[in-house]
Order: structure tokens, then sequence, then C-alpha cells
């Protein structure tokens, strides 16, 4: 009787420790790790460099002279190099008028290339893949991207896949939110994301300056990747997402029109770069910093930051607005080692290192990625 009561009193302590191991065995498997990924590379002849640019604006029906210098001086200024990557049409003299073909075979190129050389390093079968993400923000076709890709590695039935379009740059990263989501609802899964996007059916053939540009600044690249939260594949993997944070700005009618697929007067579609488009860009970074900075940072520095805000603000009370020089700054470099910005052009490398007060040392791999491989858009930060 006495074993028995014993036994008893010791239920309450072992549901507790039960609760706590489910606990911690649920947190083990809601880790994201980075396996491996695979960068697009297309062959040699599909290099782009400024004398062939100047070849491709003149044979443009639509432009006058003035666009002409306007585009030349844009692609002189705007950081890209010689040896970036376009679509095959371009090379072909098809710019203008591409088949919905020619865009299939753009991304089935891009997938063979990937995934193909992907899954072979892993040594991963496509049957072992529990979700697929796929985001390709200007094109969308029947069957989707995702079930393309399913047919042509005979992926399992029961493998859960999303097609993200019309997400711009920062698709990449909502891809990883999105699969970071279920992994925390799910053990053991391998997730494939292939971040591209689609040139071949979105060039512009007017003459609106602030549409003709985007056929300057993007170029061909795409990524895919495997990730798990598998714990015995921890040791293997490349990288660990320890925090991700997401805001979104499409309230505000400034950020929501900086980037836009639109048509011009003579109801040419193309897609929109505002002149906003810096400054919406940037605003949104820092309230993303706002919120990943308490995360991320030593308390040391936030303490710093903090006693300095408080400071100035009581010394400058009365005297007006503090100017910008004088505004406290944090510094992201006592929680960060390396700095991994987009590179959507030179100005918004140039904004965002300005606002960060980031070294040129800093931003030389941001600056570099686009010198050799342009603007890929969501792909663009896995290069």
């Amino acid at each position: 009787m006495v074993f028995f009561l014993t036994i008893l009193s010791f239920l309450p302590l072992l549901y507790i420790l039960y609760i706590l191991l489910s606990f911690l065995e649920r947190k083990k498997h809601q880790k994201c790790y980075l396996l491996d990924y695979q960068l697009y590379k297309p062959s040699d002849d599909r290099k782009l460099p400024t004398e062939f640019c100047g070849e491709v604006i003149k044979r443009a029906k639509n432009l006058g002279l003035n666009e002409y210098k306007f585009l030349l001086k844009a692609i002189v200024s705007s950081g890209i190099g010689e040896e970036t990557y376009a679509p095959k049409m371009v090379f072909e003299g098809r710019e203008e008028n591409p088949t919905y073909q020619d865009a299939i075979v753009e991304m089935e190129e891009l997938f063979e290339y990937t995934i193909g050389r992907l899954l072979q390093r892993t040594g991963i079968s496509p049957s072992e893949i529990d979700i697929l993400v796929v985001n390709i923000s200007m094109l969308a076709c029947m069957p989707s991207l995702s079930s393309r890709i399913v047919n042509m590695y005979k992926m399992r039935d029961d493998v859960k896949t999303y097609n993200l379009c019309g997400m711009g740059c920062s698709a990449s990263l909502i891809s990883l939110n999105l699969v970071e989501s279920i992994f925390k609802s799910k053990k053991n899964q391998l997730a494939m994301v292939v971040t591209s996007e689609s040139l071949t059916p979105n060039w512009y053939t007017g003459n609106d300056k602030s549409m003709i540009l985007s056929n300057c600044l993007f170029r061909t690249g795409g990524c895919a990747m495997i990730l798990t939260n598998n714990p015995s594949l921890s040791h293997k993997c490349m990288l660990k997402l320890n925090c991700l944070v997401r805001t979104h700005h499409g309230a505000k009618d400034e950020s929501y029109g900086c980037c836009i697929e639109t048509e011009d007067d003579q109801g040419r579609v193309g897609f929109h770069l505002g002149k906003s488009l810096p400054k919406a860009a940037t605003r949104a970074f820092v309230d993303n910093l706002k919120v990943i900075a308490p995360k991320i940072l030593p308390i040391r520095e936030l303490l710093r930051f903090g006693i300095l805000s408080v400071t100035l603000k009581i010394l400058s009370k009365g005297k007006g607005k503090l100017s910008g020089s004088s505004r406290p700054v944090i510094n992201f470099k006592a929680g960060v080692d390396h700095f991994c910005l987009h590179t959507g052009g030179k100005a918004v490398i140039d904004t965002v290192a300005q606002n960060l007060d980031l070294s040129e040392y800093d931003v030389e791999p941001a600056r570099m990625t686009l010198h050799r491989f342009g603007n890929t858009s969501a792909s663009s930060v896995w290069f």
C-alpha cells in the first residue's frame, strides 16, 4: 500500500516530465536547416555584354534617340558587368515577340540544371521530397510550374506543392517562411524550394522610361535548395535558419505603386519601376530591422542605443527635432558578421548602406553579385 501511494505521489512529477520532454522533442523538430543549394548558370553563349545590349536597344522599333541615350546611360551606370545572362530569345532577336513555349523552355532549362545537379550531389531521391515550393513572380501557367516539376521528376502523389506568383524579389524569403511554418507542425521533412524569375514573356516593347528600365536591370538566374527539420541531418547542413521576420507595406500607396505591372499609354504591358523604389525598399528594410534587431543584437548594443536615444531626446527637448547626423544609429555589426543585401540595383545598395552605416567592405558582396549576375529577382541573395 505504501509503495502504491509513493507511485501515486510521483505521477504529477512524471506528467510534468512528460510534457517537458514532449516540448523539447517538438522544438528539436522545428529547426530549419539548409542542406544544399544549386545556382543556375547558363552557358557562356548567353552572356550579355554592354556592346550587345546596345545592339538590342538599336533594334527596338519604338525607341527614339532620347530613350536610346537614357538606356545606354542606365546600363553603363547600373553597376552590372559584362558577364550577366539573358534568355535565349534575346540572342535570337525575338525579344519583342516571344512565344509561350519560349517561356516554358526558359523554366525547364532552370529546373533541369538546378534540380538535377542538386539531387545528384545530395543523393536525395525525388520521391523523398515532402514539400515543394516554387516562386516565379511573372509567369502563371497551366499546369503550374510546381506540377511540371512533380511530373518531370516523378515525385510522390502526397507531396505538398505550393506555387507562388506575383511576389517579386522578396519571394525567396517568403518561400523560406512558408517552409519554416510547415516544419513547425511536421517532423523529419525534406523541402525543396525553387526560386527564379521568368524574363522571356515580360520584355517591354514601348518607350516609357520607367518601364524600359526593367529590360536593362533584370537578368537570367535562379536557385534550387533543399531544406529539412530532421535533427539527424543537422551535421550535414550548410546553414541553419535562426530567425526570419516579415513586414508588409502593401497598405502604403507609395510602396504599393513603386513596382507594378501595368500598361503604358499605348496599351503595352510592362513592369513600372517608380522613383520611390529605393526609398520604399529602405523603409521596408528598416521596419524589418526594428523587429529583428532585438533578436540578433547583444544586450550591450541595445542598451547603448536605448541610453543614447533617451539622453539625446532629453538634451534636445525644446530645441526642435534632431538632425539626421545627430540621431543615434544602431551598430548592426555588433551582432552581424556578414550582410547579404538584395542586388536590386546600385541605388538600392547605396541607400541601404547609407541607412545602416555600412562600409564598402560590408556591401562588396552585393556590389560584386550585381556586377557578375545582375538583378536575378528573388534568387539574387543566393548568388
